[in-house]
């Protein structure tokens, strides 16, 4: 079929494809890195007293009883915190900001997918550094010229961390250009990058509420970092949608902030649960970096990746799986409740005694 004129002035580009959302009470669901328990009891009680009234008006544009929780929570001026839409409206933004020269944007090739989706939708030239063998990001290779460093930490899918004397060494090279870290898992194991703000006028920290505050339906994110890079974003966003924070997720994302309690009590029971599955995967014959995020990324050297997910999926489990270069004969696994990874290992362990039938 000939291409129509109008078609000549579509932006093409390559969707990030998110993870399956299959519906049903009785599944199984460890493929999106969700928290398995329910939001703070604060957020319970702010929705049951939200009054519906005020949804006929616009929320606030600067979401300021969020932005000021926040800041409380992470010590930092109120001017040095920016939300969004989940954290992907916050990076997008960012991209959108700060990405704006010639020098190719750096970031691993193995890390979030959505990274070179944003810089060909926005045009901006990058280059992806490989991680070594291990898994690991080479910390040279972010010494090279560049127009922005961008990467998770800890990374994803793999779940490797990394020190923050190790962060602190790729922004010490790296200070005429703004550097993001990516910490949408950093509550699972390691320490923030929010600190080094105050040291480094270049550096944008990334955070969300999808994981470790149970939020993830409410699409809440944020940024912390110089209020020149700060007000530089609401520059962007106020050119673009003023009101990018719906009401609700206003109010019920400061209640969640308040409660430190019941945030470490449930990060705890996730930390507790990752470990333990840590131990029966290596049992079961699984291989995986050490993660310190919220999931595993394993494979079984006499099962196939792609086998185990498939009948996975048939029991009603729902892990993830990538068919990408270095990544085709591993799953992804979220840690789920205790009861949830218990279901798994039981599945896991019916599947590998017909392991050796679907050798890789």
């Amino acid at each position: 079929m000939d291409k129509r004129p109008w078609e000549a002035n579509i932006r093409k580009v390559v969707p990030y494809v998110p993870g399956e959302q299959p519906a049903g009470d009785r599944l199984v669901k460890l493929n999106t890195n969700e928290n398995p328990y329910g939001p703070a009891p604060g957020v319970r009680k702010a929705l049951r007293e939200m009054d519906a009234g005020g949804f006929r008006k616009y929320p606030d544009p600067a979401a300021n009883a969020l932005t000021a929780a926040l800041a409380a929570r992470y010590g930092v001026g109120q001017d040095q915190v920016f939300v969004g839409v989940g954290s992907d409206d916050v990076l997008g933004m960012a991209f959108l900001t700060f990405f704006n020269g010639e020098k190719p944007v750096l970031f691993p090739d193995i890390t979030y997918s959505f990274y070179p989706v944003w810089a060909e939708l926005f045009g901006i030239p990058f280059k992806t550094c490989e991680l070594d063998s291990s898994l690991r990001i080479r910390k040279g290779d972010y010494g090279q010229p560049n127009g922005g460093i961008i990467f998770p930490n800890p990374n994803a899918p793999t779940g490797l961390l990394m020190g923050l004397d190790e962060v602190e060494e790729i922004l010490g090279r790296n200070q005429d250009v703004v550097v993001i870290v990516d910490e949408a898992y950093i509550d699972f194991g390691g320490q923030s990058a929010i600190p080094l703000v105050s040291r480094y006028e270049n550096l944008l920290v990334v955070q969300t509420f999808s994981k470790s505050r149970s939020m993830a339906g409410m699409r809440i994110g944020y940024a912390i970092g110089h209020r020149d890079l700060i007000r530089a974003l609401n520059d962007v966003k106020y050119s673009y949608n003023s009101y990018t924070m719906n009401m609700p997720s206003i109010i019920l994302g400061a209640e969640a902030v308040k409660d430190e309690a019941y945030f470490q009590e449930t990060l705890g029971r996730i930390v507790a649960t990752r470990e333990k599955t840590k131990g029966w995967m290596r049992e079961l014959g699984f291989d995986f970096p050490d993660s310190q995020a919220n999931f595993l990324l394993v494979s079984h050297g006499q099962a196939k990746a792609e086998w185990l997910f498939e009948q996975l999926k048939k029991e009603q489990i729902y892990v993830r799986y990538f068919k990408t270069p270095r990544l085709d004969n591993r799953l992804r696994i979220t840690i789920g409740t205790d009861e949830e990874m218990e279901i798994l290992r039981k599945a896991l362990e019916k599947l590998l005694q017909f392991a050796d039938v679907y050798a890789g």
